[in-house]
């Protein structure tokens, strides 16, 4: 039988190339290489499907094979429907057919016969497809079953109410509820999930790629503080306490995937609003080349890792993927040859030969605390998640001052801010010159859908308000934009990636500083050294083809706005009285 990638290559759907880039991913990702195929973008699901039926040589169900109604079948829980992606299509009196997103898992055939004692008969299907049939068993579950629970609350003073809710977060119909929607989360690769009760009842709404999606499929009302309830024994919470914000963590397994999801509750005037943060280990991309970095910015920042000591600064606001940089320059580190310690608030991926700390504020083990003790400890690189206050920036400079290699995170909207921000926090300008190494400001811009983007013809005028002339190539005047098809759900964007800007510290810099200039002069000073802002490496994905106008835009709409009014006469006059100093 000849294997998948070379039938797709064949059939020309793929190049070689793809297939030789998909096996690196699958490596890093370690997902199915069909899996890894579409979510890159390489080939539809609906193509891949179609090769894939010729190899095993079984058939491939359409859409409208799927029957309307549900088929009910004793003996067979819809749970492990939903953990297999596996829906009934119809059963005869010899057999019962099902489709299956992996028909070919000897595991699944052999459990459905034992489970209905009956001969089964499974075919291929997609997974859009069947997630869509298993929809209904999920609906005709919450309509069957939900006036029940609601009865179930009648009459009962408060006290009862919370006593029940730990019985009652054990039952069916809320197991299946929280546990189709953490599935969906997996489907729709989301980032959070929020369930939040407003006065019209309860919104369910997604993070995908940074932007929040609300879901039609709403859960009842009515079933909001159960919901709340299993979500909270599932996370360890204090299941009875509804008044005090609350935070957990759930660790799961889902289609395969490793999930680590953080919980976090809070009180609202409607009831308890939960946002989930999805952490999918099997998904993190541990590698600085496939982290976005423009081939310059790379090379410079590798640079300032290569450093045997000072302070290396991650920028930008949450959700920017700070702490995955951080993360993905860590592993590219010789942690062999490296003493390397961390302090994070929460530890979020586990790094081989890296020694984690996790802060615990309720022991008094904070990340000052934390510091502290570590340096006792022999480390040659240390890693900070975050620099809250003073007492953690200032002895994270003075580490870097005696020999460590320190890397953190700040939040500030720009690369010089940061300089202003340790400022703030009471580190001396002095420290700070003979301390920090270099500030990389980032933030995530979706990528466009390989399936449906469109190309655009951009005028002369377009070109030059816009700024995106120098990274055009010599005669080039398209670019690509939004479009919109079932493969993204219709927002045109599939995936992200990041952009950056890498603001190294040189002896000029550090007399701008020490004159006292304020962000906007240090910025202005950076780019008279050649740093490129992040609009500015937004244009260049844009030239590349790999996301919007539109979307840079929306990601650096201040600095894109700054970059088109700035008269170039005036920066120069303004770095040119701050060198002087």
């Amino acid at each position: 039988m000849k294997k998948i990638g070379e039938l797709l290559v064949e059939q020309g759907k793929v190049s070689e190339r793809d297939v030789e880039r998909t096996l690196l991913a699958q490596s890093e990702m370690g997902d199915m290489f069909g899996q890894v195929l579409i979510k890159l973008g390489l080939v539809s699901e609906l193509d891949f499907a179609q090769v894939l039926s010729q190899q095993l040589d079984i058939p491939l169900y359409a859409a409208g094979d799927y029957p309307e109604e549900p088929l009910a079948l004793d003996g067979l829980a819809l749970d492990f429907l939903f953990s297999n992606s596996v829906v009934p299509i119809k059963a005869d009196a010899e057999h019962i057919h099902f489709a299956a997103a992996v028909p070919q898992d000897a595991f699944l055939s052999k459990a459905l016969s034992m489970a209905l004692d009956k001969p089964v008969t499974i075919a291929l299907g997609l997974e859009s497809d069947i997630n869509r049939a298993l929809q209904l068993y999920l609906q005709a579950g919450e309509e069957g079953e939900a006036g029940d629970i609601d009865d179930q609350f009648g009459g009962q003073s408060d006290d009862e109410f919370i006593e029940h809710l730990r019985d009652l977060a054990s039952e069916a119909p809320v197991i299946r509820l929280v546990n189709q929607i953490i599935h969906r989360a997996v489907d729709l690769s989301a980032s959070d999930i929020h369930i939040e009760p407003f006065e019209d009842g309860l919104h369910l709404r997604y993070r995908v790629d940074g932007v929040l999606q609300e879901h039609q499929d709403a859960p009842p009302p009515n079933l909001s503080a159960a919901i709340a309830s299993r979500i909270k024994l599932l996370s360890h919470m204090n299941i009875a306490e509804q008044r005090l914000p609350q935070d957990g963590r759930i660790m799961t397994r889902v289609k395969g995937h490793e999930l680590d999801l953080r919980v976090s509750t809070i009180p609202t005037v409607h009831g308890e609003s939960i946002v989930m943060r999805v952490l999918d280990r099997e998904s993190i991309r541990l590698s600085l080349a496939d982290m976005g970095f423009s081939e310059d910015t790379l090379g410079r920042y590798r640079e300032l890792l290569a450093r045997p000591h000072g302070v290396l600064l991650v920028t930008g606001p949450t959700g920017s993927g700070k702490t995955t940089t951080l993360y993905a320059s860590l592993a590219s580190l010789d942690s062999s040859h490296l003493k390397i310690i961390t302090v994070e608030d929460p530890v979020e991926y586990q790094l081989q030969g890296v020694n984690q700390i996790q802060v615990q504020s309720q022991i008094e083990l904070t990340f000052a605390r934390a510091l502290r003790s570590i340096l006792r400890q022999d480390p040659d690189i240390i890693m900070i998640g975050e620099m809250r206050d003073t007492e953690t920036a200032q002895i994270g400079v003075q580490s870097a001052l005696t020999g460590h290699l320190v890397l953190s995170t700040l939040h500030t909207n720009t690369a010089a801010g940061a300089i202003t921000r340790l400022e703030d926090m009471g580190v001396e300008r002095y420290l700070i010159t003979s301390s920090v190494n270099g500030v990389l400001a980032q933030r995530l811009v979706r990528t466009l859908c390989s399936q449906c983007k469109q190309r655009v013809t951009l005028s002369p005028e377009a070109i030059k308000s816009s700024g995106i002339a120098p990274f055009l190539a010599a005669g080039q005047n398209e670019v690509y934009q939004a479009a919109g098809c079932a493969h993204c759900m219709e927002t045109g964007y599939s995936g992200r990636t990041s952009i950056h800007e890498l603001f190294q510290l040189d002896e000029d810099i550090h007399r701008v500083i020490m004159s006292g200039a304020d962000a906007t002069l240090l910025h202005a000073a950076a780019r008279r050294q050649g740093m490129i802002t992040l609009y500015e490496d937004g244009l260049r994905k844009v030239a590349a083809g790999l996301t919007s106008m539109e979307e840079v835009l929306r990601v650096t709409q201040d600095q894109s706005d700054d970059l088109r009014k700035e008269d170039a006469a005036a920066v120069e006059l303004a770095t040119d009285q701050a060198l002087t100093v």
